[in-house]
Order: C-alpha cells, then structure tokens, then sequence
C-alpha cells in the first residue's frame, strides 16, 4: 500500500466513526466505576486491571458496534501514545471518546507505514482514518509523517539499489518539485575541487562514483542556513575492512543524506524564509587497487592535510569538504547530520543522537525542540582538551586518533576545524535505524534528530 498520511487524518465533521477510549492509569478506577454493566463485564473477563499496555474491544448497543480501550501512562504531548492502535486495528474510522489526538496523530500516521518495495504483503489493511478537531494541525503532521517516512525508505533501501547516482536523483527530484537549483560536481570537478570525496569514493565501481550534490533554494535576501547529509551508500570500511558483521547493516551509512534530504524538503514544503544550501556527499566506500591507503595524507579544499589514519573513518573526510563548501558562501547557520561513530551507539545507545554545537544557544533550543516534539538529543561536549589528540607527525591533522578514547568526541572536533568559529553549527551522530520494533517505529531505518532539528529551525526562522 502507497503510503499516504493524508488520507490517514481528517477533520471530524460529525461523520461515523468507532470510539477509542485511552485512560491513564491513576485514571482508571474512575473511569471503569462509570461504564455500564456491560462494560464492566467485558474488562472482567479480559482480567484487565488498568496496567499501561491493557486494551480490549468493547460492546456497544448494537450487533455490529464496538470501541477500543488502551490504558496509557504516556503524556498528551507524546507522539507514540496512540501508535500501536494506528498499526493493529482494522480498517475504518476512528475518534478518541475523549479530547484530541494533537501529537499522537504523527504516530497513528507513521504506524501505517511500511517498507514494502521488496515483498508482497497479501495481508495488507486499508487505512485506519483517524479523526480531530483540529484540522488546521493535520497538514503539519503529514508532512512530518511523509518527510519521516521518506529517511526511513531511503535508509531501507539496499545498496545495490541505492549508491551516488540515485541519491542525485532523489535531489534532482527534490529541486525540480520545488523550484531549487541543483549542481552535482563529479569527475575532474571533483578531484581538482573536493579531493576527500573523491578520495573516499575513488574506489567504487563504473556507474557508483563519488560526487558531490548541491541544492540551492529560497530569495538571496532571507538568512542563508546550509544542511549537510553524509551520504556514504555503503561502507565496507575501505582497506580497514569491517568484518562482516560490522558490514551487515553499511547500507544506512547514508542515513545523514536521508535527513539532509527529508530536512530539506521539509523547509521548502513550509516555504521557510531562509536561503536554503543542501549539501551530500555521496560517495561507496569501496576496496580496490586504487582505494585510498591507510597513511595517505589528503588534500582538502580548505587547503589543510589530512594523514588518514583509518580508511573507515571515512565520514569525516567527506563531511570536512562540504562544511568548507558550505563556509564558503557565510551561512548564519550549519547543520549536518550522519552516521558517523560506533562510540555514540556505545555512549547513548540506539535512540539518542549525539548532538554537538559550538554555540549554547543553538544546542539549547535544540534539545528543547527535541523534548516538546518526542525527538529526544543529548549533548556531548566539544571537549578541548582533546584535540591534541587529532596531532599528526607528517600533516596538519589525522582524521582518526589511535586507542579509541572519545571516538565520538574527536571525530566532531575533527569536523570543527572545518567550521568558522564565528559560524553557529550543530552537528548529529545519528543512528538512523532501530534495531527492534517499537509502535509506530518499526525496526529498520529511522529518522532520530530530524523532527527537532525541524521545530528549531522553525522557531529561529518563523514565517
């Protein structure tokens, strides 16, 4: 099925519509002393007791009429609080028996998604209509739940089907539905011009080579903000080769471009008043008798050198030339997101992206945004005192300290170099996926940053 929110969500004008019940906890012995005996009886049997998780059908007066009870301890403001209903009940119309969806009808939206380009679900259900109120929220939501969808059919998608070539596409697509203007520096452009892309990329095969994309849309006049996505296809670590574990899932290493690319059009949909500079590297970090080397010192387009110290510490190297791109053309804003280090999975975990910011205001209105639009982010230091350890021997820096302290750390001070100092830049270690399934989050490719990063973009530039 075609995912569309637009037909998930609709403004309640009276029209039938089977009832959900969602009681809180502390909410329930009240809330079960009221119902009629029926009622009553149908919680009995189920053994219900009011614990978050509960739900049954419940009888309504006639044959064929029925409502959902959830009891749910998460807040009015959450996003999820509905979500598991969104993806299991049976095809129809729905409205909450008491308030309004509000935030929850991203998830009831998002739970109807599913990757299903490479299977045939012979089982799928129609859309599950969720009414409001509140109509004038529901083109909001859908285009959050389409902008989240689309990071995480990109992220799903193989590497056999999804290289450098077809990330240009998608912001081909992306600039001519909007307007914007689309530049993509590859071949000798990119060699003379963005040495770490080409470097990092050189290796792929006829038809998979590196290269850089570059949107470009909104009036001159509005503040200029530059959104970068690391875009590595795949990453077989290069000649510091994964082992084949570490490889399985290298086909969401582009999952930075994905939200580059989701972020971007949702600043083009709302006609934000700013500038806009989308900025992918794009590139398949390959192996072959032309990869580049562990040793190597790299040209950039900053001017500086770089001893590569760990061909799979190759995100950086690619992100470095297009902050120096992107800093060329004085944005009042950076922002970039990838995939970049197993030290922020090992730190935070699956669900919370690593946030860096040279600048407190901007981190703090970030991980504001996080907290009221269910995206949690969490801080970590640009520590100073690391920084010594990027020191090379032979070239101005090194791209991946040795031991492994502050993996995390370093590879963001590793970026700053590249930034202004005066330029306010937020940088997202995201996972980009989810390795088990929670409702309306199915496991595999997942937007973790995108929706904050939105809201703050939202609040500092309104329109």
């Amino acid at each position: 099925m075609t995912f569309d929110p637009a037909q998930l969500l609709q403004a309640d004008r009276g029209q039938p519509a089977r009832l959900i019940h969602v009681v809180h906890p502390e909410q329930w012995s009240a809330w079960l002393t009221a119902q009629p005996p029926r009622i009553r009886a149908t919680i009995a049997a189920h053994r219900l007791t009011g614990k978050p998780g509960n739900r049954a059908v419940l009888p309504g007066d006639a044959a064929d009429d029925w409502a959902m009870l959830l009891v749910c301890n998460e807040s009015l403001e959450s996003p999820w609080r509905i979500a598991s209903l969104g993806g299991q009940l049976p095809e129809g119309t729905y409205r909450l028996a008491q308030g309004e969806p509000g935030a929850a009808m991203l998830g009831w939206a998002l739970a109807q998604h599913s990757f299903d380009r490479y299977c045939k679900d012979d089982a799928a259900v129609g859309p599950r209509v969720l009414l409001t109120s509140e109509p004038a929220r529901i083109d909001p939501v859908v285009a959050i739940a389409r902008a989240v969808a689309k990071v995480r059919d990109l992220v799903n998608t193989p590497a056999a089907d999804l290289g450098p070539a077809e990330l240009e596409e998608d912001a081909a697509a992306l600039a001519k539905s909007h307007g914007a203007t689309l530049t993509v520096a590859k071949g000798e452009p990119l060699v003379k011009g963005y040495p770490m892309i080409h470097a990092v990329g050189q290796a792929a095969a006829k038809g998979r080579e590196p290269r850089l994309i570059e949107l470009e849309w909104g009036n001159p006049a509005h503040p200029r903000i530059a959104v970068i996505g690391k875009g590595v296809c795949f990453d077989s670590g290069g000649l510091d080769i994964k082992p084949s574990s570490g490889m399985r899932l290298m086909k969401k290493d582009m999952g930075g471009a994905a939200h580059a690319l989701a972020l971007a059009g949702l600043i083009m949909g709302a006609r934000l008043p700013v500038r806009l500079h989308l900025l992918i590297p794009a590139v398949e970090n390959s192996i072959a008798g032309n990869a580049f080397r562990p040793g190597d010192v790299l040209a950039t387009r900053k001017g500086v050198t770089v001893e590569n110290t760990n061909t799979d510490a190759e995100g950086r190297l690619v992100l470095a030339d297009a902050i120096t791109r992107a800093a060329e053309e004085a944005p009042t804003l950076i922002l970039d997101f990838a995939t970049l280090t197993g030290a922020a999975r090992v730190a935070l975990g699956p669900d919370l992206p690593a946030t860096f910011a040279n600048d407190d205001a901007l981190a703090e209105a970030l991980l504001h945004a996080g907290t009221e639009t269910g995206d949690p982010l969490w801080r970590l230091p640009l520590w100073d005192g690391y920084d010594e350890m990027l020191a090379s021997d032979i070239a101005d820096m090194v791209n991946a300290p040795d031991g492994g302290f502050a993996g995390s750390v370093t590879a963001a001070l590793f970026l700053r170099r590249f930034v202004p100092a005066d330029t306010p830049w937020a940088h997202f270690d995201t996972f980009a996926w989810r390795p088990s399934a929670k409702p309306g989050r199915p496991k595999g490719g997942d937007a973790l940053g995108l929706r904050a990063a939105w809201a703050m973009l939202q609040a500092r530039y309104p329109g």
